[in-house]
């Protein structure tokens, strides 16, 4: 009994026949080749991949990658994340802000989303390493747009205010993860999101010129009623633009799949989304916080455009 119970337990839940993914064709597919090959014939390393991230075909087809910067282990242990965990992460690369610049200028991209592990044992977390990092692409791929999907910082706002003073950047992006109540069995217990919200806020407050985004992630034991809470929370934070997508336990180690919403659920969000005023919003079980970004930025601009018309 006790041995089918753990066997149960390590199984991972069937999907629904409804969750599948789309592949591109015609032109979509050529672009998506062409980004493939670039990355091939260069050795390159993308967050994409690496995640296997279940929209890498519709993202790269749009000529959208994500990278990972400051080393590929975290100094935090969140249940629901498949990077690893280290205490005592190796020194920062310091030729990685031009490696990173050399790999964005090659793939020819319209839209780079930079993301970051945590750096809890650096003094400013990161900022400074994550800051050489925009500048040196923005300095080689000045028509690129640029998104930062950044770490809370521990709550450090003097960390923020350097990172962003003065930085040439089109969004800049932080996850809450989950809703409030599940901090503590979802994420590190260094994080939480009140201190995201506080990092969300303060990034606003300072570079108002810059949207904002966050991305909630569901099945993790959410009620609709809380999802729709933590929305109007990101909303009265200013927060600009917002995802919502399905959790998949990477392994059996991590935190089991609690539910999978049904597509009609995710359009009733969708609507309350729009109600909310968010400028732009990607929303279903595929997607993902860099799901088709710079098409949620061209949008965002394009209604802010239209308000000041």
């Amino acid at each position: 009994m006790g041995v089918k119970k753990l066997q149960m337990a390590n199984t991972r839940p069937r999907l629904p026949e409804w969750f599948r993914v789309r592949l591109p064709s015609g032109e979509l597919q050529e672009k998506f080749r062409e980004t493939k090959d670039t990355v091939t014939d260069n050795m390159l390393h993308t967050v994409c991949q690496e995640a296997r991230c279940p929209n890498i075909h519709e993202c790269w087809a749009a000529k959208d990658a994500t990278f990972m910067v400051a080393g590929q282990e975290c100094t935090r242990g969140c249940r629901f994340c498949a990077v690893g965990t280290i205490n005592r992460p190796p020194p920062l690369d310091e030729n990685e802000p031009k490696n990173l610049a050399d790999a964005i200028e090659s793939m020819s991209l319209n839209h780079a989303v930079i993301t970051v592990v945590n750096r809890d044992d650096l003094e400013d977390s990161g900022a400074s390493h994550y800051r050489k990092c925009l500048e040196a692409v923005r300095g080689r791929t000045p028509e690129v747009t640029l998104e930062l999907l950044c770490s809370d910082l521990a709550g450090d706002h003097d960390a923020l205010t350097s990172l962003l003073d003065n930085l040439e950047l089109e969004v800049f992006a932080h996850n809450v993860e989950c809703v409030p109540r599940l901090d503590s069995i979802v994420r590190d217990p260094r994080a939480s999101f009140d201190q995201s919200i506080g990092i969300l806020k303060k990034a606003k407050e300072l570079r108002p010129d810059i949207l904002t985004k966050s991305s909630i992630m569901v099945g993790l034991g959410e009620t609709d009623d809380e999802i729709s809470k933590a929305l109007t929370l990101l909303r009265e934070a200013k927060v600009d633009l917002i995802t919502i997508g399905q959790y998949l336990a990477p392994s059996p180690r991590h935190l089991r799949v609690d539910r999978f919403p049904e597509p009609k659920q995710y359009d009733y969000w969708t609507k309350e989304i729009e109600e909310l005023g968010f400028l732009g919003w990607a929303c279903g079980p595929l997607v993902r916080s860099s799901y088709k970004a710079g098409e949620l930025l061209s949008k965002a601009s394009a209604r802010l455009r239209t308000d000041k018309e």
